[in-house]
């Protein structure tokens, strides 16, 4: 009775999902959440025209805030800025004295999915003047009414900071064989002279970016240099309700190593991090991508991650330096990633930089099976055949296992008409009927669990081989054949969907039969659930759950043939 009321459970909760999804993609409101918004506006922390003699804007506490306070001069003018262009292979940015921060930055490589919605093929073919649609390039950093994602940067107390006005000077090319951009901004406030240095090199997604403390005053000062990565707490338009990805800061120490942090426990002040330390990186990670300030080393620094305004958080470091003499000067050194997650870009960034290509629980065997996953496609040059051929191997490492498995269910089958004579017989005796069955399994040499355990043994390198075909990038915007242009969305034409209800079909028909008569028919109703639910995952996921199932499906039915004849 208890399990048949689970399976009424999952049953009606995979409808509600399904629906609950149908009236989000549909742009209705969500049963659960009525009032999220995926393109809800959040306010900017620094106007694009501000008031002269602005007051500092860090709080008390000594922790940043996000926004200016009002300016009680009435006699003070609005001053305006500059925007600077850059272009690289890979970069699009746009740079603004005010500030001195990137206020737009673009992957040239990485374009936004196309159409990734439901059943999106059959639509192209039915309306084919949208599939001719311009596809956008990938922005990360970006300060607009939908979106706003900031490297920010300036000294603490009454010096240069990310709200003043910056002086940009003629921009420094190097020769085309290193391919550096040098664009140099500067900064004077109460005898203290901030400049800014960007360096944009090419084929990188690095960014240099040197802060120099001039100290123009006749006393000596303790400068604090800040850096910060802010960003609204939204998650990414278009995030599938069937599976996870992680949004958010994240830091990281030589001793308290890679901690992920969550928006909501910040908003709460509840979030727990490593606060001090003189190494190590922040970084804001979205799914495929991430940016991280990476500040030089062997600086003591502290660090934070806080609430700046509605649905705005900052997260960054603060770094006290050594004093200035009248005259002297200071420069520290960092560098800005900002860029998709590939693992083999991310392991050259800093130590543990790599960790932001985050597998979860999974991550001690997800490594090594992206590693052959990896090794494979050098050899193929296809995610999609990578994938197979890695299921593939896979399945034959695991063979001895799953033959186990499958031998267990074969004689489980095989027993059904005498464990269904038994329930009959003692229908009216619990107790009577589960001596019999012991019984009955004690003769044959049958372990009712024998086809569960060794299943149990595999799941853990299955869920590994999930979480590295989620994260991983090189597989956005990647075909495989015919109608699968991009392994990283939804099948357009939901064939393998299909495929795989058939398949899971086929597989619940060779399995034994549940006593229960509601239970099996619950039994054979999950394929088809299940296929819808697969109907918005990645199709690189759907065509590895597929291969897996028809591999199965053949040695399973090797094996039950092979005990039928032997009988």
């Amino acid at each position: 009775m208890n399990k048949r009321i689970v399976l009424w459970i999952v049953f009606l909760m995979s409808i509600l999902l399904l629906w609950d999804n149908w009236q989000r993609f549909n742009g209705k409101a969500s049963m659960w959440f009525p009032g999220h918004n995926l393109n809800q506006v959040v306010k900017s922390d620094a106007p694009k025209m501000i008031q002269s003699g602005s007051a500092n804007p860090v709080g008390a506490t000594g922790v940043l805030q996000g926004s200016l306070p009002a300016e009680t001069s009435a006699t003070a003018l609005p001053i305006a800025s500059e925007i600077i262009t850059i272009t690289t292979d890979v970069f699009k940015a746009e740079i603004d004295t005010l500030g001195g921060e990137i206020r737009h930055l673009e992957l040239l490589k990485e374009k936004e999915d196309s159409d990734a919605s439901f059943g999106s093929g059959w639509k192209s073919l039915l309306f084919p003047g949208d599939a001719h649609k311009t596809v956008p390039n990938i922005v990360l950093f970006d300060r607009s009414a939908k979106h706003t994602y900031l490297a920010q940067s300036g000294l603490l107390g009454n010096y240069p900071n990310h709200k003043s006005l910056f002086v940009a000077k003629p921009a420094v090319y190097t020769s085309d064989a290193t391919g550096q951009i040098h664009i140099v901004l500067e900064a004077v406030k109460n005898g203290v002279k901030l400049i800014k240095t960007y360096t944009f090199n090419k084929s990188s997604y690095s960014i240099g970016f040197s802060h120099q403390i001039v100290n123009e005053s006749a006393a000596p000062l303790t400068p604090s240099l800040y850096m910060q990565l802010v960003r609204d707490g939204s998650k990414l338009e278009g995030e599938s309700s069937f599976y996870s990805t992680f949004t958010g800061p994240a830091v990281y120490t030589e001793t308290e190593k890679f901690q992920k942090l969550d928006f909501e426990k910040i908003n709460k002040g509840s979030q727990s991090f490593a606060t001090q330390a003189d190494n190590g990186w922040f970084a804001m990670i979205q799914h495929y991508f991430v940016s991280g300030i990476i500040p030089q080393d062997k600086i003591p620094r502290e660090i934070f991650a806080r609430k700046v305004d509605n649905n705005l958080y900052a997260v960054g470091n603060v770094m006290a330096l050594e004093p200035l003499a009248p005259g002297a000067s200071k420069t520290v050194n960092a560098q800005i990633y900002t860029g998709p997650l590939v693992t083999s870009l991310l392991d050259k960034v800093a130590p543990g930089f790599n960790l932001v290509k985050d597998y979860g629980w999974t991550t001690i065997v997800a490594k090594p099976v992206f590693w052959l996953m990896d090794e494979i496609h050098k050899l193929l040059g296809n995610w999609g055949w990578t994938i197979i051929v890695l299921t593939i191997i896979i399945k034959i490492a695991f063979f001895p296992l799953s033959a186990a498995s499958f031998r267990s269910m074969g004689k489980m089958k095989l027993l059904t008409p005498k464990m269904a004579e038994i329930r009959e017989r003692h229908k009216d005796d619990p107790q009577k009927m589960n001596q019999a069955m012991m019984a009955l399994y004690k003769t044959e040499k049958v372990n009712p669990l024998g086809g569960c355990l060794p299943l149990l043994i595999q799941t853990p390198v299955f869920m590994a081989l999930y979480s590295v075909v989620l994260a991983s990038v090189e597989l956005r915007n990647a075909p495989w054949l015919g109608w699968i242009h991009d392994l990283s969305t939804p099948d357009p034409f939901l064939i393998l969907p299909v495929l795989m209800a058939v398949s899971m079909f086929i597989q619940t028909k060779l399995n034994p039969a549940p006593a229960d008569p509601m239970q099996a028919k619950m039994m054979m109703l999950m394929p088809l659930v299940f296929s819808v639910m697969f109907f918005f995952f990645p199709s690189g996921l759907v065509l590895y759950w597929v291969v897996n199932n028809v591999l199965s499906i053949a040695q399973q039915w090797v094996i039950t043939r092979q005990m039928a004849n032997a009988k």
